[in-house]
């Protein structure tokens, strides 16, 4: 009896280290095997950058923009490469556009009391802004303005970089990301320098196949184009769900962003806007 109970003890003891050695070191090295020739697909990773997006996010949806733009600011900066960074990116100018138009308190925004003489043009000259974004951030209807009427002014330095491949217009505020426009189409030469600096030369209005000016009746819904100085690169209007019919056909060749992009963007910038297109 004695010699069956050794042969238990023993098949025990050398069972239970067989088992453990199988589990947690050849099981192991079989399911490492295993994921490195794709026949497993590895666990996910924990998103821990989630909840802090959600966080900042709910900010915005509170009105609390400032403080949503501080977060999202942060939330960039930690996680440059994080699975929520483009989105975080596509909010955090929406909050910047946001402030801008709105009464939000800002260091770049000032009053300014319109004087005798005065118009759209003159002004946005010589406060180094565009007469569209005096428009927009004080609800004007029209261009026309009386003496004594107090304006909210703001001075943004724009500039923008058009990414081809990564298919982006970057726009930027002192150096800044401000917001980026994803490009939905690319017409271009096939041979095209891998950086290119410029500016913006015109802004375009097109209203029924013509050429329309700022201030006119016809402006107002009229199809954008922003022309730049380097020759092939206009960025025109892509019909979008807000302007699903555009009457003015796209040109040969350039970069193609919504509608509703090109016109917002057309608004902030000016004949003086720095531009950079690299791959």
């Amino acid at each position: 009896m004695k010699w069956l109970f050794a042969l238990f003890l023993a098949l025990l003891i050398f069972g239970g280290a067989a088992w453990f050695g199988y589990n947690y070191v050849f099981k192991q090295d079989i399911q490492v095997r295993k994921e490195q020739r794709g026949e497993i697909t590895p666990a996910p990773t924990p998103d821990i950058s989630l909840p802090e997006f959600q966080a900042a996010a709910k900010l915005r949806q509170d009105g609390k923009l400032v403080e949503a733009r501080d977060a999202l600011t942060a939330f960039i900066q930690k996680y440059p490469a994080g699975l929520h960074v483009d989105e975080a990116k596509d909010l955090l100018g929406e909050v910047n556009i946001d402030i801008l138009l709105s009464r939000t308190p800002s260091p770049e925004k000032q009053e300014y009391e319109v004087r005798s003489g005065d118009v759209l043009a003159k002004i946005a000259r010589k406060l180094n802004t565009t007469p569209e974004l005096i428009m927009r951030m004080n609800n004007l209807n029209g261009t026309m303005l009386h003496i004594g009427e107090r304006l909210l002014i703001s001075h943004p330095d724009f500039s923008f970089v058009i990414e081809r491949k990564g298919k982006l217009v970057v726009l930027l505020n002192h150096g800044a990301f401000f917001k980026q426009y994803h490009v939905r189409e690319v017409k271009l030469g096939p041979k095209q320098p891998p950086k290119v600096t410029t500016k913006v030369a015109e802004i375009m209005a097109w209203r029924g196949g013509r050429r329309v000016g700022f201030g006119t009746k016809e402006f107002i819904g009229s199809t954008r184009w922003i022309r730049l100085g380097a020759p092939s690169y206009t960025i025109y209007a892509v019909p979008d769900s807000a302007h699903p019919n555009l009457d003015q056909p796209p040109p040969a060749v350039g970069i193609g962003l919504a509608a509703a992009d090109v016109e917002e963007l057309s608004g902030l910038v000016n004949s003086r806007t720095p531009v950079t297109i690299t791959d």
